[in-house]
């Protein structure tokens, strides 16, 4: 049984081409840097570059080229400027176009690795999530990996930010994502929380100001990069648990795929009028929206920017966590009542959630 990739055209919303890629999932796919072709990686341990244009009339649907590796790969990422690409599984492969077997090979204890991605401004570097509970960094010049923090559940997935070399943000099991600097790993720059359930993927707006996450909790949220909270939540009835979301660079939209075998296609700023604009319009858009910045601490106007509907089921989550979290700070506050002075320290939110860096 072969699963299949297919090739989608946005504008029309069509499918424009099916290929039967592997004989089992399609576990990562990637676009080449300069758009002429893509990879996948699949169960059948192979990876394979295809063509992104449709084969002539006549022509079958055949691999560019196919690699047989000896693992299964989970995922795989292009590097940004050279011909040369990472995958993941039980440990992270660093291919040349041109070759057979990997030119480097690194890992860092021995579990399975979920998901890796290139830098896209210092394009030498790559970050891994493994199930372990580890975020890995590792440099492409070197044999050996850089570091790696250890946090209390496991990290799905990681996104570079595109505008800031060294930061990047982590996808988690325990609802939350963490925006991390890479030079000071012992505490993130912010934690993010909103979901109520794992965030399985993130991604990045090509501005870097804001970063769009994908959670089993039914819902997709827009975060700007410097608060702990979202500005904006998606859902609707049917949309079952998304698995994965990106930004296009355009910076307007917003995709994800969700279990119930569909992509949904968002605007990533939900009261942005479409098409072509009359500068009167422009010009009325851009006024109201200064408006809205000056008045923004008005408890009313405060009140409206940040009423969402949620459904019932988020709903009642929320409250029950804040239930939760309310109950464990007055615990806190109690041992720390009854307690010899300094024997229960205060803990910084940011904290809370690393174990330890390793270097």
């Amino acid at each position: 049984c072969f699963y299949q990739v297919k090739i989608w055209n946005l504008t029309r919303r069509q499918c424009i081409r099916t290929i039967q890629a592997h004989e089992g999932f399609v576990r990562g796919m990637c676009a080449r840097f300069c758009g002429t072709s893509f990879f996948t990686v699949g169960d059948d341990k192979t990876i394979k570059q295809w063509k992104m244009e449709s084969p002539e009339y006549g022509e079958e649907e055949e691999p560019i080229h196919t690699i047989l590796g000896k693992t299964v790969y989970t995922g795989i990422d292009h590097h940004w400027k050279e011909p040369v690409f990472a995958t993941c599984g039980h440990q992270v492969d660093i291919w040349d176009e041109q070759r057979t077997s990997p030119k480097c090979s690194l890992t860092w204890g021995f579990d399975s690795i979920s998901s890796v991605k290139f830098n896209p401004i210092e394009t030498y570097l790559l970050g891994s999530c493994a199930s372990d509970r580890n975020i890995v960094l590792y440099d492409m010049r070197k044999s050996t990996p850089l570091k790696k923090v250890i946090l209390n559940m496991r990290t799905n997935t990681l996104c570079w930010n595109p505008m800031e070399a060294f930061i990047f943000t982590a996808a988690n099991e325990d609802y939350n994502l963490y925006t991390f600097d890479m030079r000071f790993l012992e505490s993130p720059v912010m934690v993010h929380m909103d979901h109520v359930s794992a965030v399985l993927d993130v991604d990045y707006s090509p501005t870097g100001k804001e970063f769009v996450s994908a959670s089993f909790d039914k819902s997709i949220r827009i975060f700007p990069v410097d608060k702990g909270h979202s500005r904006e939540v998606y859902h609707t009835k049917r949309m079952q648990h998304v698995i994965t979301v990106k930004w296009t660079s355009d910076n307007k939209y917003i995709l994800c795929g969700s279990d119930e075998m569909n992509i949904r296609l968002w605007k990533a700023n939900a009261s942005e009028k479409l098409g072509v604009l009359a500068p009167r319009e422009k010009a009325a858009m851009n006024y109201n929206q200064k408006l809205k910045e000056k008045f923004q601490f008005h408890p009313q106007i405060r009140r409206i920017a940040q009423h969402r509907h949620l459904p019932k089921s988020i709903y009642c989550q929320i409250k029950e966590q804040r239930v939760m979290r309310e109950a464990r700070r007055r615990k806190e506050l109690n041992r720390r009542k009854h307690s010899k002075p300094g024997s229960v320290p205060f803990v910084p939110e940011r904290k809370k959630h690393i174990v330890a860096v390793v270097k």
